[in-house]
């Protein structure tokens, strides 16, 4: 409880609250005012410019800070592929965050994890050793025990992990080839990732599937796992994944109106599981609005 002394009286209630309980920013006071969190003597205070008369009681329920949502399990429905007691591999959907981070505290498939599996709180980012994009679709893996995961970041350092990815791509590319240049972060839009000379070592081989109409439908795989790679690498080809909004450009294939991200599905992993020793492979079908795109760049060719 909060007792707003006569000295405040006229100022707007953020300000007041910003002065009775400074270790919160204002605007951070104003989103607790708009959320209903503030009230005086049973009433709620849902206007942050309110004058105040001085001599008011306040109560203030202090809400948590959205990051603290990142380690909540939440019942997020998972596509799982394989699991036993060591890993768990999985289908992810386009348009599930992998990591929390900023704007994403929660609904993101760490949160996922942790209430399939509970005991992932206790393995370094509940078992995360790779991740995709948001709007990627595809396999993953996930290591449930430190053991594990320890095994399977050794592996994907020694580029033993097998990851082979479906395209669809602008233009017509060459039938097959390798893009091996460097890439880091674009040294003026920060946000995005460029071919860099002096960035990290980066390597895409890729061959054509299918020819369709003003695009092609291509297999990618990676020796190397630099964020945004495929996109990157393919941009810097000529040839930029359809529906990508960052590395794209702005013309959208007519057929492809509908398609709303980039046009990319993790279809294989193979790895050698971190406790047998067993050479393991998995594959899933292209993701139902790939095949869709597919399906409508082939009738319009």
């Amino acid at each position: 409880m909060l007792h707003v002394p006569a000295e405040l009286a006229g100022q707007r209630l953020d300000a007041a609250l910003a002065q009775l309980i400074s270790e919160y920013s204002r605007s951070r006071l104003q989103s607790w005012i708009r959320d209903g969190l503030v009230s005086c003597e049973g009433r709620l205070l849902a206007d942050p410019k309110m004058r105040l008369n001085g001599g008011e009681s306040l109560r203030v329920e202090l809400a948590p800070p959205p990051e603290a949502l990142a380690d909540v399990p939440e019942d997020i429905p998972l596509d799982v592929i394989f699991e036993d007691e060591h890993i768990l591999v999985l289908n992810k959907p386009a348009g599930l965050v992998v990591h929390p981070g900023s704007g994403n505290w929660s609904g993101t498939l760490l949160n996922a994890l942790l209430a399939h599996a509970p005991a992932l709180a206790e393995v370094p980012r509940a078992g995360i050793v790779h991740r995709l994009d948001k709007d990627t679709s595809g396999l993953m893996v996930v290591a449930k025990t430190l053991a594990a995961q320890t095994d399977l970041v050794r592996q994907l350092q020694a580029r033993t992990v097998k990851r082979h990815y479906a395209a669809v791509v602008m233009g017509t590319p060459p039938a097959r080839g390798t893009v091996d240049e460097p890439i880091d972060r674009h040294p003026v839009q920060r946000t995005r990732m460029a071919v860099v000379p002096g960035g990290r070592e980066a390597r895409t081989h890729f061959r054509v599937i299918e020819k369709l109409q003003g695009a092609c439908w291509v297999e990618c795989v990676l020796d190397t796992g630099r964020t945004h790679q495929i996109r990157v690498h393919m941009a810097h080809l000529g040839h930029p994944l359809v529906g990508d909004p960052v590395y794209g450009g702005r013309k959208i294939l007519a057929p492809a109106s509908g398609f709303k991200r980039q046009a990319l599905h993790a279809f294989q992993l193979g790895l050698r599981h971190p406790a047998s020793g067993q050479e393991m492979l998995w594959q899933v079908p292209l993701a139902d609005d790939l095949q869709t795109l597919i399906a409508a760049l082939r009738t319009a060719s």
